[in-house]
């Protein structure tokens, strides 16, 4: 990690926030608990203990490994059901293929992404190529959950294939970090992914010793999770690592510097940062179902049970 990289920063566009914006604090920091999903691959639950009031629009966020499978171990997650709601899956290393119902799916791997809107609601696979089953080998990747507004609750499903030549490439002022903007705009520049809810999702990589200052929508929520590496966020410097969220408070621009010593698996500190603007709207979660109320919720389930959210295709190989 990261599988997207660029051997000069300098040559990329430069972002930094403007010398009288209004620093975001570090309201809270949380250590992610680990745990298991799908068919019992490791996750890190990434906003375990936030308030909803600080994640809307964001519902969850699981970090996938880092794991180094041993042959036979690579593991993903049975066919399953969503409504409501949009997940962004981005692998950094490994690879991950996904089916839907709806006819979306395809391969990512080192960099790509997948977001897929459930929308009205859909059964979806997602599992690791037999190639990797077989040889085993690193895997590590996110999967975001972004909540729908009531109004967009039952829209047709939509998959979005964003391959990791399509991001958006930027710097720091001084070079020291590099900035993959996934979806949103950043100082004018926008990132591939296109969303309902408007959000700010990026990768950034900063070098040991390094700081980073980016323009923050005021509108919008600011959360940053620890990917690999240490470092510290907001104007005070509050530390923070890989497996550990950081809550933002208010302001326009967001901080976040890299210790000046890093593991050696891990040369820089890589943290993805994600801003939304707040849906403020009732949010009612039942395992794969997100939606504004309990009789919602029911009929979502009902849906389901009765084979509504469509049916698994004929074709269900994944490349195997």
């Amino acid at each position: 990690m990261p599988a997207v990289t660029v051997e000069n920063p300098l040559t990329l566009p430069r972002v930094s926030a403007a010398d009288d914006a209004q620093p975001r604090k570090a309201l809270q920091v949380s250590t992610a608990p680990s745990g298991f999903e799908g068919e019992g691959f490791p996750v890190r639950r990434a906003f375990a203990g936030i308030d909803y009031r600080n994640l809307d629009p964001f519902i969850m966020m699981d970090q996938m490994g880092e794991v180094e499978y041993a042959p036979g171990e690579p593991k993903g997650t049975p066919w399953h059901p969503h409504r409501g709601f949009e997940t962004v899956t981005y692998i950094m290393d490994g690879t991950f293929i996904h089916q839907d119902s709806h006819g979306g799916g395809g391969t990512i791997t080192n960099g790509d992404t997948q977001w897929m809107t459930a929308g009205s609601g859909l059964l979806h696979i997602e599992t690791p190529p037999e190639s990797l089953v077989m040889s085993g080998g690193l895997f590590h990747g996110l999967q975001l959950w972004v909540n729908l507004p009531k109004a967009d609750k039952m829209m047709p499903p939509k998959y979005q294939d964003i391959r990791a030549g399509g991001l958006k490439l930027l710097t720091s002022g001084d070079g020291g970090a590099l900035i993959r903007l996934i979806a949103g705009d950043l100082a004018g520049h926008e990132g591939p992914g296109a969303t309902h809810t408007p959000i700010t999702m990026i990768h950034v990589s900063v070098n040991p010793g390094a700081s980073v200052t980016l323009p923050w929508r005021a509108d919008f929520n600011a959360l940053a999770y620890g990917l690999a590496g240490r470092g510290f966020a907001g104007p005070e410097s509050r530390p923070f690592r890989m497996g550990q969220a950081v809550v933002f408070g208010k302001g326009d621009s967001l901080t976040i510097r890299a210790d000046e010593t890093q593991e050696s698996r891990s040369p820089n500190f890589e943290v993805v940062l994600l801003g939304g603007r707040p849906i403020r709207e009732p949010m009612m979660q039942y395992g794969p179902f997100v939606m504004n109320t309990h009789a919602e919720l029911a009929q979502a389930f009902d849906d389901f049970q009765a084979g509504r959210l469509g049916t698994i295709p004929a074709d269900t190989n994944l490349g195997r």
